[in-house]
């Protein structure tokens, strides 16, 4: 999920005026949700940082600690979630995982992350100006 500081006059745009992307990765379900993990700055999320840093180091930690083994886990088509390791290791590390041919495509139900709590986020975030995501 990226939330983004967007600035709001785009008359005279200088080079500090682009937005700044803060990228934030949470488990949902109707059972609970995890914390919210927001990723180091500027990081390229490929398969290996996904798997180790993003998986192993914090969400399948706190999904067992709120769901314990009795989940199934489903994510969205991005390129990191599709590589073949990070299948091959979600199919080992979870009770339940739901193959890459049978995730739904822009499933507003299956996706809430991405079809409903990153519009409440941006929502809440945009209140007032940001100027300064660090």
């Amino acid at each position: 999920m990226y939330v983004q500081n967007v600035h709001h006059s785009r008359e005279h745009m200088h080079s500090n005026d682009y937005a700044t992307a803060v990228m934030v990765s949470v488990t949902v379900s109707s059972l609970g949700a995890t914390q919210l993990h927001f990723l180091e700055p500027g990081v390229k999320v490929n398969g290996d940082y996904y798997r180790n840093a993003v998986l192993l180091n914090m969400l399948l930690l706190d999904i067992r600690s709120v769901f314990g083994d009795y989940y199934v886990f489903q994510q969205d088509g991005a390129q990191a979630h599709r590589a073949r390791d990070t299948v091959t290791m979600l199919q080992r590390e979870t009770p339940e995982f739901i193959p890459p041919q049978m995730w739904p495509h822009n499933s507003p139900v299956l996706n809430p992350v991405d079809y409903s709590i990153c519009g409440m986020l941006q929502q809440t975030v945009y209140r007032s100006w940001i100027h300064d995501v660090s």
